[in-house]
């Protein structure tokens, strides 16, 4: 499984197909994939096991989602205000 977590990151191009967000804006789409990668992290870490299959999830909010979301978010989680639940 992990060969092909590891294949399908080495292809990656940009967010593929999502069938929960078939529509034009990928606004939710950006945040559900934020979420699930910190989600991803934090379960993870907190089992002790390798967190790379979590690298899918940055992968795409990265593609998808505006740097200055991204750091506004990264800035909320630092001080403790961030909205989502992680």
């Amino acid at each position: 499984m992990a060969e092909d977590i590891k294949d399908k990151l080495e292809n990656y191009r940009t967010a593929p197909f999502d069938a929960r967000f078939p529509n034009q804006n990928q606004t939710r789409n950006c945040w559900s994939n934020y979420l699930d990668y910190h989600r991803c992290q934090k379960a993870l870490d907190a089992k002790g096991i390798d967190t790379a299959p979590c690298d899918w999830y940055k992968r795409v909010y990265k593609s998808l989602c505006p740097m200055s979301w991204i750091q506004k978010w990264d800035e909320q989680r630092e001080e403790g205000t961030f909205p989502g639940k992680i």
